[in-house]
């Protein structure tokens, strides 16, 4: 099913979005636009859509089951005015948005459903879920130079770490909000600007009148940024991301200074949910 723009989807595809969980993807690029699709069909979100140029190609198994939106995000319309138009039109349906070339995983994603996972998280009177964009990178840039590659993935296995946030109003931290900091962002922060280094995300959110998502993944109600309830730990999730691997390797500022992504942290991403449990990269909070 293809859109020629968003608004084409809101007229002709207003029923698509009555139902969710919905994987909005946004691709930049067509690096590994069909994987990152496959596996937001495989967590089992109702629709996936995907918002990308109408020269970018789709697998044929692929492109039967996703809806595709014509757009270009980097020039024509910003991904927040995207997603602030279906929350508008799609009040009290759980969302997650992500960029091509990154992958969900939350705790026990091998055996159970995003929708399960949101169930259990609406239980707990939680309408946002604190995610972190946890960096991967292709272990032979040689070999593969636009540092992406599935088969070859590398992470970080130390080195994270968070700041309280501060609330420029009072001078004083915010209630159970933190920054969070780490991956290559960290490691090569002189090339990524001070706005762009955090990991922390809302990432998973369930759209309500009014709310409005802002360009650093948070949002106009505050309660949704915040990392857990006033009571316990809640649940977290991890987006397994390319994307800072593949700006560093593009960008002519940095690209010729990195001759590989490895140091001694460096660690092979198994693909798991269990790895990133073990590594602290996400909480499953009292979800077992």
């Amino acid at each position: 099913m293809r859109y020629s723009g968003i608004d084409d989807l809101l007229k002709r595809g207003s029923e698509l979005l009555a139902k969710g969980p919905l994987a909005l993807v946004f691709a930049e690029d067509d690096v590994e636009i069909d994987a990152t699709l496959r596996h937001n069909m495989q967590l089992g979100f109702a629709q996936t859509i995907v918002f990308m140029l109408p020269e970018f190609d789709l697998a044929q198994d692929v492109a039967d089951r996703v809806i595709r939106v014509d757009a270009n995000i980097a020039r024509d319309i910003p991904r927040e005015t995207i997603v602030n138009r279906i929350i508008e039109r799609a009040p009290g349906v759980w969302l997650y948005v992500c960029y091509n070339a990154e992958f969900l995983f939350f705790p026990f994603c091998e055996t159970r459903t995003v929708g399960e996972l949101l169930a259990f998280h609406t239980e707990e009177r939680r309408d946002a879920m604190l995610c972190f964009a946890v960096d991967v990178y292709a272990g032979d840039l040689n070999a593969h130079p636009g540092a992406v590659c599935i088969e070859d993935a590398y992470l970080d296995r130390s080195g994270y770490y968070a700041l309280g946030r501060i609330d420029p109003a009072t001078n004083h931290p915010k209630d159970r909000q933190l920054d969070f900091f780490g991956g290559l962002r960290w490691r090569y922060e002189e090339h990524v600007p001070p706005e762009r280094r955090k990991i922390d995300r809302i990432a998973l959110f369930r759209a309500k009148p009014g709310l409005q998502m802002r360009d650093d993944h948070t949002f106009n109600d505050e309660e949704y940024n915040t990392y857990a309830c006033p009571w316990h730990n809640n649940l977290t999730a991890a987006v397994i991301s390319f994307r800072t691997a593949k700006a560093l390797k593009r960008n002519p500022g940095s690209t010729y200074q990195i001759e590989t992504f490895h140091w001694h942290n460096s660690v092979p991403f198994e693909w798991h949910s269990r790895q990133l449990l073990d590594l602290g990269l996400m909480e499953p909070g009292q979800w077992f």
